[in-house]
């Protein structure tokens, strides 16, 4: 068959090892590198299996238009009943935390309390929401821990926005979010291909909350977690045996909203509650975790795209 795979993405790094797997399979694929360009929508693009694995922190690469770009490709594509993994769907939730958190709502998937903001004034004024607790500071649009600060009074906030540090999100929206005080310094991703679990890892927050797991990640910044806690406990470590209620809800909210590749983040409080707070769909895997268990995500993730491309004579009925 001559379909290939067409990968919509604006990062080079993060596609590299995707690109090594689907090439060590033999499987014919196509670069579509998403930033400036054009789409003539007047024409019928190719055949083929489409993955979508666009970054909600592309600006961060100079690629501030970037997801715009793919949803109008995506757009192009499901017009044309073209097989497309991880669809404008994905790509919406992948920009907006807030459409993810309204999202895990109506699955029944319990998040923390967020109020969303636009505007400075706005933000001191909403976070007396807060008032007497911890909260955080994230923005709408992230991706690696983007604007993700701690708060403990109100002040401290007030002092943050009032100075030169402030950090907009590239939408205009802030989230003010309760802080989880978790036990031990970690949180969970639970990572999915085909929209079905595939290992869940531990991720050590001690140092911070950028918690991008991709090798390249440590190109990017000395302080990137992908570098390593300690010389004792590594900062990605994946769970064996991994087996929790959640999983079944998280594959029930993944089918419900059109995601088939994603890694969902969850933090849980000192009585063990779950609170689940992020929700990628340009997930990347932690290579030294997964040569310490012997699973490769990329090489699942190419699998699946092989399969999808073999049955797309079925998909197309």
């Amino acid at each position: 068959m001559t379909e290939k795979v067409y990968v919509i993405h604006e990062n080079e790094e993060w596609t590299v090892h995707l690109f090594r797997r689907l090439e060590e399979l033999g499987v014919p694929y196509e670069d579509w590198f998403t930033d400036a360009g054009s789409v003539d929508l007047t024409n019928e693009p190719p055949q083929g299996v489409f993955y979508n694995r666009m970054s909600a922190s592309s600006h961060t690469r100079g690629h501030r238009f970037a997801p715009e770009m793919a949803e109008a490709k995506i757009a192009w594509l499901e017009r044309h009943n073209r097989r497309v993994v991880n669809g404008s769907r994905a790509l919406r939730l992948e920009v907006s935390k807030v459409n993810q958190y309204m999202a895990l709502d109506a699955a029944g998937i319990r998040t923390p309390k967020t109020v969303a903001v636009s505007g400075k004034e706005q933000l001191l004024a909403a976070a007396s929401a807060f008032e007497g607790e911890s909260f955080i500071t994230k923005h709408n649009r992230a991706g690696k821990g983007l604007g993700v600060r701690l708060f403990h009074s109100l002040e401290a906030l007030e002092e943050y926005v009032g100075g030169g540090e402030f950090d907009e999100s590239v939408d205009g929206i802030t989230l003010l979010q309760q802080y989880i005080q978790a036990p031990e310094p970690f949180i969970t991703r639970c990572e999915f291909v085909g929209g079905k679990f595939l290992y869940a890892v531990q991720v050590d927050t001690s140092e911070g909350f950028e918690l991008c797991p991709a090798d390249a990640c440590r190109l990017e910044d000395i302080s990137c977690p992908a570098d390593g806690a300690s010389e004792t406990r590594p900062k990605f470590q994946i769970i064996e045996g991994f087996d929790d209620p959640i999983i079944a809800k998280y594959e029930r909210f993944l089918e419900e909203n059109g995601i088939e590749v994603a890694g969902i983040e969850f933090i849980q409080n000192a009585d063990g509650e779950l609170f689940t707070y992020d929700v990628n769909t340009n997930t990347n895997y932690n290579a030294d975790a997964e040569a310490e268990s012997g699973t490769y995500g990329m090489l699942e993730l190419a699998k699946y795209l092989e399969n999808q491309r073999q049955n797309l004579a079925t998909f197309a009925k």
